[in-house]
């Protein structure tokens, strides 16, 4: 069977676009329909845990992404999702609402570890492929003007526990354990793992 020369990446994330550019996949955007709502999908469940609800989260992106490549009659090949959320114990951080939720989520995050997880998923065929990342990320006591003067940059805004460990927050964090990649939103090496399986032209 021969190997497939791009795959669709079905994310509105620049992140993930330069993470498959360093990877040195061929990709094609996959991005929701102007009548789709993405965020729905990101609705939590009550009780649910963090690991579950991001493999919970993604799988459904990758159901809603086949559903609109076959709507687009878009030539076949794999699509990949994922879904990143930082997670405090069994609390489960989001992307903020307002700068309000984004100062108070900096707040809780500050001088503590937290968990970083990012899911996975790769159509091949029929079947869906997952795999999950989970790294740890230490935040030095932050003070209340740098919460603010963060907060005021925007950066926070769209990013799941209101941070961005590439942006100027890194100045903040003494320790990771993990993935860089999947904390920035795309685990390298399970990324490259799934598009093996799936048949995909890699160039390592």
């Amino acid at each position: 069977m021969p190997l497939h020369e791009f795959i669709y990446l079905a994310s509105q994330s620049p992140r993930r676009t330069q993470l498959l550019d360093q990877l040195g996949v061929a990709h094609r955007p996959l991005r929701p329909d102007a009548g789709e709502n993405a965020e729905d999908l990101e609705a939590e469940h009550a009780g649910e845990l963090p690991l579950d609800y991001v493999r919970r989260v993604t799988l459904l992106k990758l159901r809603a992404a086949r559903a609109r490549l076959r709507r687009r009659g878009l030539p076949s090949a794999p699509i990949l999702c994922a879904d990143t959320t930082v997670a405090l114990g069994r609390r489960i951080l989001g992307k903020p609402r307002d700068d309000g939720e984004a100062a108070e989520m900096l707040r809780a995050l500050s001088g503590r570890t937290h968990r970083v997880l990012t899911a996975v998923a790769v159509s091949a065929g029929a079947r869906s492929l997952l795999a999950t990342s989970i790294s740890r990320v230490r935040f030095a006591e932050l003070p209340q003007a740098t919460i603010r003067r963060y907060v005021t940059s925007g950066e926070p805004q769209g990013k799941a526990g209101a941070y961005a460990i590439q942006g100027r927050i890194a100045a903040w964090v003494e320790h990771v354990e993990g993935s860089y990649s999947g904390i920035m939103g795309l685990p390298l090496h399970e990324t490259h793992t799934l598009l093996s399986r799936a048949r995909v032209r890699l160039e390592l």
